[in-house]
């Protein structure tokens, strides 16, 4: 992700989550040594990204996005499939996230990633208020890449 795709990116946040993060906020990460972000792009137009961190062994996906007229064309599967592979190769053991209680749809497409349930936050989400499940993924460094 570089600073010419932030207005797309802003753009598909805000027509995607109920509670999107503002440019500013996307500023401020992309100054984090720790923070990383990928693009998705057919034609030059953008049609997804995900945003993630890594801070020494643990590792965060703090966005992932596509384009509703992309959904269901393995767009989630590459970005997530990508992101997977940064935090693997950086040594991290794991890789966290936050999923909508309600987000049904999401839960499943990260279950079959081998997601799995570590804990539940009250009232994490604000627009509308809603818990988290927070989502773990092991790292399984053992395998051969």
């Amino acid at each position: 992700m570089t600073a010419a795709d932030l207005p797309r990116v802003v753009a598909l946040e805000k027509q995607i989550f109920t509670d999107p993060w503002s440019r500013s906020v996307f500023l401020q990460y992309t100054a984090d040594e720790g923070w990383g972000a990928i693009v998705a792009e057919t034609d030059d137009k953008l049609i997804g990204y995900a945003c993630y961190s890594i801070m020494d062994f643990e590792s965060h996906l703090t966005n992932i996005a596509v384009d509703p007229a992309w959904r269901r064309k393995s767009v989630a599967t590459k970005l997530l499939k990508a992101i997977l592979h940064i935090v693997e190769e950086s040594g991290c053991e794991y890789l966290l996230l936050e999923v909508r209680l309600s987000n049904v749809e999401a839960r499943a497409f990260y279950e079959r990633f081998g997601f799995s349930l570590l804990q539940r936050t009250p009232h994490y989400y604000r627009h509308p208020v809603e818990d988290a499940l927070v989502l773990i993924h092991h790292i399984d460094h053992s395998k051969e890449v």
